[in-house]
């Protein structure tokens, strides 16, 4: 291969001369979330440290750094007091620390159990750690990331990995901007940039586009379970003072899903008048009636949830698929010419449903085994020491003690799968003696509809439940209209001649934002993308049943601008 080839979905391509204008740095960073900014900053305060004058470049596909960030989120702060030791002094928008811990069994519309404080898993209690909003983290970890002098290009995607003739990595390249949905230039086109370097860390989060040819190019995922992942959904609610407890943390499990399908909410209490909310499924579900977004919306009626936001106003709404597989599902995390970290790499605890903390670690360690590396002279090739590290540090030994917490709920059902995480957890403490696989991918887990009835979700009140046009909306979710469709399917034919027959058409109730729907024209039934509404949280990408629908990055700048996610 030559210097203007890249791969993309396993196929050798040749970038088309379009006059690209290429930049060189001493490291490209592929993604503005917590692991992407934590390599950022620690690279560049290692460069002036060392009297290095090391460019460092880090594109985001979101209009700002922050744009399309979304957690929960409970923080534990050691990474980011080894990153900033003075980040409270220095304005880090992280103010609420945990004050108390809640858990709920909920056994139905009007039912739940309060499970006693010394029976709660010791990874889900919160104690010392602090409720966040994540965007608003990373806007912050991306002004110092400026200060240190690190180049942040926000609204460039990249769309493909660039490859040298021996096939290590050499770059990324960004995509072009001004392209007619079908394929043509207008006159606003330009051309994307190659950003070239010895190495670049691929940062994009959960389920990364480019991460996902990565790993079928280098086979990264070889001897690794497949990755999991569930889809997590969220609201941020304005409440009455009467009902706001700054600090409280509480989390559900059972009800509206059954035993046998994993998942459950959450309700932080952030500063006053304010709290975050949301849902999380685990996508190895197998009734394809079952509609994520709905029952995060029947899950709000439950009194525990009710009786704090009756009143209320909801102010935002967003949507994110998150790594479920843990250990045993980390592929190899080098290759010549770049590395993963965070998400991308699949670092999410799932034990503690928390993933900020090992992502800006990740970035950490990313960060000071490049400039090893780069001080040493030994910048190219494949940077193994950067996942010997990993080995070595505390993201590892964390992964490995709640190694078998999703295989134990796959294996037993959410009741008794979270009594065997506690036996697990806070008497053996992680080191039974076995470590348990999961080895089916989570789209085939789904099983066909005639097995299954539809389910009847309850329609919205507009109060407490919402749908999903108006939830969209408060994602202030924008796209381009006059650009190529970004959800790829692979076989165009196959949502009504496979997909709706076996498993009636999934995608209709997976996706959280109304982006999928089967309509009539001309007295036939038609499979219709509504690409504006997508919020990027690629459950498309992981849940279709035929693996027919490939996420890609649609013009810079364009999906959800979340301001407090």
């Amino acid at each position: 291969m030559g210097d203007d080839w890249y791969v993309k979905n396993n196929e050798i391509c040749e970038l088309q001369n379009m006059n690209r204008e290429s930049m060189e740095f001493d490291v490209v960073i592929v993604g503005g979330g917590p692991a992407g900014l934590a390599t950022a900053c620690r690279l560049a305060q290692l460069s002036q440290q060392h009297n290095k004058d090391w460019q460092i470049a880090l594109v985001e596909k979101g209009s700002e750094i922050g744009a399309h960030i979304m957690s929960g989120a409970v923080i534990e702060t050691d990474a980011l007091t080894e990153l900033f030791p003075d980040w409270k002094s220095q304005g880090a928008p992280v103010k609420t620390q945990v004050t108390d811990d809640e858990f709920h069994y909920l056994r139905g519309l009007e039912k739940d159990t309060k499970v006693p404080g010394f029976l709660i898993p010791k990874p889900m209690r919160n104690h010392g750690n602090y409720i966040i909003s994540l965007g608003s983290l990373c806007r912050w970890l991306g002004e110092q990331a400026e200060n240190l002098g690190v180049n942040i290009f926000p609204g460039f995607p990249a769309t493909e990995v660039l490859y040298n003739e021996d096939g290590s990595v050499k770059g990324i390249v960004t995509g072009d901007m001004g392209i007619d949905a079908n394929g043509n230039e207008k006159g606003s086109h330009e051309p994307g940039y190659e950003l070239l370097a010895p190495q670049t860390v691929f940062a994009e989060g959960c389920r990364g586009s480019l991460g996902k040819n990565l790993m079928a190019q280098f086979d990264l995922q070889k001897g690794a379970d497949p990755q999991h992942y569930g889809i997590g959904l969220k609201e941020v609610w304005q409440v009455d003072d009467s009902v706001s407890q700054p600090g409280k943390v509480v989390h559900t499990l059972g009800w509206p899903l059954d035993n046998h399908t994993e998942g459950g909410g959450f309700l932080y209490h952030l500063d006053q008048n304010t709290v975050a909310l949301g849902f999380v499924v685990a996508l190895n579900y197998s009734n394809p009636y079952l509609s994520p977004f709905e029952t995060f919306q029947l899950w709000k009626q439950n009194p525990v949830i009710k009786n704090i936001i009756k009143g209320g106003k909801r102010i935002s709404y967003g949507a994110r698929a998150l790594n479920k597989g843990g250990y045993q599902s980390l592929p190899k995390l080098t290759f010549p010419g770049g590395m993963l970290v965070g998400c991308e790499a699949g670092f999410l605890n799932p034990a503690k449903i928390k993933g900020t903390h090992t992502a800006l670690k990740s970035g950490l360690i990313a960060a000071e085994s490049l400039a090893e590396a780069m001080i040493n002279g030994e910048a190219t090739g494949e940077l193994t020491t950067y996942a010997d590290n990993i080995k070595q540090s505390s993201i590892y030994k964390e992964l490995h003690k709640s190694r078998n917490f999703e295989p134990g709920l796959n294996k037993f059902g959410t009741f008794f799968g979270a009594a065997f995480t506690f036996i697990d957890q806070n008497i053996f403490m992680g080191k039974l003696p076995f470590t348990w696989n999961s080895k089916t991918p989570d789209h085939a887990c789904l099983k066909p509809a005639d097995q299954f009835e539809p389910i009847e979700y309850p329609r919205p009140d507009n109060e407490i439940s919402f749908d999903r046009l108006s939830s969209v909306f408060l994602s202030s979710t924008n796209h381009v209209e006059d650009q190529p469709c970004h959800l790829k399917l692979k076989d165009p034919t196959i949502p009504i001649q496979v997909n709706l027959p076996k498993w009636a058409e999934p995608a209709q109730r997976y996706c959280p934002a109304a982006v999928y729907e089967v309509i009539e024209e001309n007295n036939q039934q038609v499979f219709r993308i509504n690409a504006q509404n997508c919020v990027h949280c690629k459950t498309c990408d992981i849940k279709d049943p035929s693996q027919n629908i490939d996420w890609q990055t649609p013009e810079g700048g364009g999906g959800p601008n979340y301001s407090n996610m």
